[in-house]
């Protein structure tokens, strides 16, 4: 196997594991805003297409819709019927604005009565939002929609944390790296040179001194370290500190954590499969790679610039010739 193949297979699947979440979020807002928005519909549907009546009418529905930023309503043509309602006021410049090039318009189907757009970046804040748009009939003919304008900061979703799934991911780099890729060559970095003494150090850190993740740039000889104690700050580690045994000293001692995915008798093999990875071929060669003991998963940047974000075990199933190198 070469560093950059089957890139185009994982490319190509259809709906990420992201999106899917995203799409449970959407549906959940769907869910929450219809029978509102209907609601409101009808009512503006009376008094259509009197503008101040229907300001009133929008006035009182936005109430059902708290975390509403703006409520509007629009004719066929995406004209604005009526002020732009807030829970601070009315916008009045808003009145007669033509919103037909915005993108949550572009999709819009009459026989759809509502709909919920993608999510945009707004015009007045540039804040991530979505609009909300419902279709007014009135005798059974469309005459207009009502817009909803949500800031995503305001919605009240479940929010739910996303997890990255543990699988094999491949990630094609800079195309001015790639197409130079056999014409470079390794040079020795003081890591390299050093790396023997360097690899029982970093173990030793992350089996009994608390370090969960832990990121080697073996080119520029340094590490960066992640604590279990402290985790939203990084410590970066110089090649002094690497190569020094006493920077044990300056990190407490600590059990592994018990819920590590990575078992500690593996950190150690990790590491030299890194090692290896390195020395495996002079123009084909390992520039940085991690390891994170929770999530199970490595990443290695090649000289290519090509990134992989791989469960340990399959790691470990793989000797340098799959890699398309020679073992080391």
């Amino acid at each position: 196997m070469t560093i950059d193949s089957n890139i185009d297979a994982e490319e190509s699947k259809p709906v990420s594991h992201l999106q899917q979440a995203i799409a449970r979020q959407r549906n959940s807002l769907i869910e929450m805003l219809r029978i509102p928005m209907g609601g409101i519909a009808r009512e503006c549907s009376r008094l259509w297409p009197q503008h101040q009546w229907i300001n009133q009418a929008l006035q009182s529905g936005l109430h059902e819709i708290p975390y509403c930023q703006f409520l509007y309503a629009m004719d066929t043509h995406a004209r604005q019927i009526s002020d732009n309602i807030s829970h601070d006021g009315l916008l009045t410049e808003h009145f007669e604005r033509d919103r037909s090039t915005r993108p949550y318009m572009s999709n819009i189907k009459p026989e759809d009565d509502f709909t919920l757009s993608e999510a945009y970046m707004s015009l007045r804040a540039h804040r991530p939002s979505v609009t909300a748009v419902q279709v007014v009939r009135k005798a059974g003919q469309v005459v207009g929609y009502i817009g909803a304008d949500f800031d995503l900061r305001n919605l009240p979703l479940t929010r739910e944390l996303y997890e990255e799934p543990s699988q094999w991911k491949q990630i094609k780099g800079d195309p001015s790296i790639r197409s130079q890729e056999f014409l470079q060559k390794r040079s020795e970095s003081i890591l390299d040179r050093r790396i023997k003494d360097i690899i029982p150090i970093i173990e030793e850190l992350v089996v009994d001194h608390g370090i969960f993740h832990v990121k080697i740039h073996f080119s520029s000889s340094r590490a960066v370290i992640w604590l279990v104690d402290d985790p939203f700050r990084y410590r970066l580690l110089d090649i002094d500190a690497l190569t020094d045994p006493g920077i044990c000293l300056a990190y407490p001692r600590m059990d592994y954590p018990a819920d590590a995915v990575i078992p500690a008798d593996k950190v150690g093999v990790l590491l030299d499969g890194f090692r290896r990875l390195r020395f495996g071929d002079e123009s084909i060669y390992l520039r940085a790679a991690g390891m994170n003991i929770f999530n199970g998963m490595v990443s290695l940047n090649f000289s290519c610039d090509g990134s992989h974000y791989i469960p340990y075990a399959e790691f470990l199933d793989k000797d340098v010739s799959f890699w398309g190198l020679s073992p080391g």
